[in-house]
């Protein structure tokens, strides 16, 4: 039996709500939170084995593109950590419905916005 419903399995061209696009971003951003905390790791190894390479470190993170990098990192840290506070939020009842999630999503964007700001305005 055909529904005649439009099968479209193009992401690229499906017309997504706000909160499938924070629900998708939430995903990879927690993705994202694993290699990202293996580099810092490794950038902490290196600055601990001894004064030299310390202060190769410190050289190379005062690089513009070094600051954008991190920039850019904390930025997904402090995106991921405000949207599972939003799933906290809403796991207590608040926010569950369409409208609710509508007005989640757009406060969480906004919240990383200003966080990126604030972030580029302590780091630069």
């Amino acid at each position: 039996m055909k529904d005649g419903r439009p099968v479209n399995l193009d992401i690229s061209t499906m017309k997504l709500p706000i909160t499938a696009w924070a629900s998708i971003s939430h995903r990879v951003s927690g993705i994202l939170t694993i290699p990202i905390f293996a580099l810092f790791l490794w950038v902490l190894q290196l600055s601990l084995e001894s004064k030299e390479s310390f202060q190769i470190l410190q050289e190379n993170f005062s690089a513009p593109l070094a600051k954008v990098f991190i920039i850019l990192v904390l930025t997904v840290y402090s995106y991921h950590l405000l949207a599972g506070i939003k799933h906290l939020i809403m796991d207590l009842g608040y926010g569950e419905t369409f409208e609710g999630g509508v007005i989640g999503a757009k406060l969480l964007f906004a919240c990383t916005g200003i966080s990126f700001i604030l972030i580029s305005w302590w780091l630069w």
